[in-house]
């Protein structure tokens, strides 16, 4: 469950991540593989979701798949809380 959460919050971190440290990574990169603009937000949400294997590897914290779910459910945590309070909000107004 630990596991979960770390990835969770990385994943919820990882468009925030884009600025301070894909862009860099990108620029480092830039000789040897070209990343546009339209891919530093999968970059980011990968190192995001490194940085929380890194973290769970070390607290021997959480599985494979607790710490995919988990990032992604960060990910899009926000967008799925949006379209769930939409459609409950749809409902009352019917």
């Amino acid at each position: 469950m630990l596991g979960f959460l770390i990835s969770a919050a990385f994943g919820y971190a990882a468009p925030h991540l884009q600025k301070p440290l894909a862009e860099p990574v990108a620029k480092a990169l830039e000789g040897k593989i070209n990343i546009s603009q339209t891919e530093l937000p999968v970059l980011s949400f990968m190192i995001a979701l490194l940085l929380a294997a890194i973290v769970c590897a070390a607290l021997d914290a959480g599985s494979t798949f607790g710490l995919v779910i988990g990032a992604a459910l960060g990910f899009f945590g926000t967008r799925i809380f949006e379209m769930v309070k939409d459609a409950i909000d749809g409902r009352r107004e019917s």
